[in-house]
């Protein structure tokens, strides 16, 4: 792939996936009952770009196993919802306490704090509606989704990551700690969208395995790209506020090994990712740079 063609062929769905969401949330069923002031709180909340790499990931797993595109990118959208509503809870103030995200006011800035908690509590159950009137999937893999999507954003997951993230403040963790943390927080929505994409496109428990196993890899990746931005990043690019981590007492690898060696997990994270993919040969060439691209992103 040239190079920026990925970069392009991302932004490109992430339009998509921006106009789909937009379109959404401004449907007359959405629309009927909602406070107007809730649904502007989520329209800031899920509207405000982002790469949408999660859609992006389900998509393109699904087109592995010829799967529905248009279901494909229904469960990608409920995805990102629940990626949205994380957000939006993470910036708060008793938990991380961010002002800005993507450049723009948080959702407790622009709006207020209850209302912030309450758009991410609209957009988590959202995310369920949408998956459970995908009629074009059968009626046991829909069931299957919602339980997947529930276990890897609930407890066990990314709400289960964020708490242990929380209580690292001011404590010294280990690679182990620190690991399981960072797999559970930012890894386990992301294996979840590449599992999702197997799933809905009817893909052999084998298949199904080994896209999450790809996502795993490329979700720890994510984080430790993240960690590095945190660290070494540039406010200005990043787009939201660098060394918070650090300014909160949070340890990270960044912190303990330096940027050289992460650099270094990052491309065997990358590697492990591709090998997950040797066996569908250039039909997951897309799949393949998304994992090299988020090592190496700068936002």
């Amino acid at each position: 792939m040239k190079p920026g063609e990925f970069e392009a062929i991302l932004k490109a769905n992430a339009s998509a996936v921006g106009d789909l969401l937009d379109d959404f949330l401004s449907s007359n069923q959405l629309i009927a009952g909602t406070p107007h002031h809730l649904l502007n709180a989520m329209r800031h909340g899920v509207l405000n770009g982002g790469k949408r790499l999660r859609p992006f990931l389900v998509c393109e797993v699904a087109k592995l196993f010829d799967g529905n595109p248009k279901a494909a990118m229904q469960v990608g959208l409920a995805i990102e919802c629940i990626h949205s509503y994380s957000l939006v809870h993470d910036d708060l103030p008793a938990m991380d306490d961010d002002d800005i995200r993507r450049g723009k006011p948080t959702v407790h800035k622009a709006f207020d704090e209850a209302t912030a908690i309450l758009a991410g509590d609209a957009l988590l159950t959202l995310a369920f509606g949408i998956v459970a009137s995908v009629d074009t999937v059968p009626h046991d893999i829909r069931i299957k989704l919602i339980t997947l999507m529930a276990k890897k954003a609930g407890a066990p997951g990314m709400v289960g990551g964020q708490v242990l993230d929380m209580q690292a403040s001011g404590k010294a963790r280990s690679e182990i700690e620190i690991t399981r943390m960072q797999a559970m927080k930012t890894g386990a929505l992301i294996s979840c969208a590449c599992e999702a994409g197997a799933l809905v496109s009817g893909a052999s428990d084998d298949d199904r395995t080994r896209m999450r196993r790809y996502g795993e890899n490329v979700g720890i990746a994510f984080q430790l790209a993240d960690d590095i931005l945190d660290e070494y990043g540039d406010a200005s690019v990043v787009g939201k506020a660098t060394r918070k981590d650090r300014d909160q007492g949070k340890q990270t690898l960044a912190q303990i090994y330096g940027k050289r060696a992460l650099e270094d997990r990052l491309a065997a994270l990358v590697s492990g990712a591709e090998e997950m993919l040797e066996p569908f040969g250039e039909r997951a060439e897309r799949l393949v740079e998304a994992a090299r691209f988020v090592s190496i992103r700068k936002s």
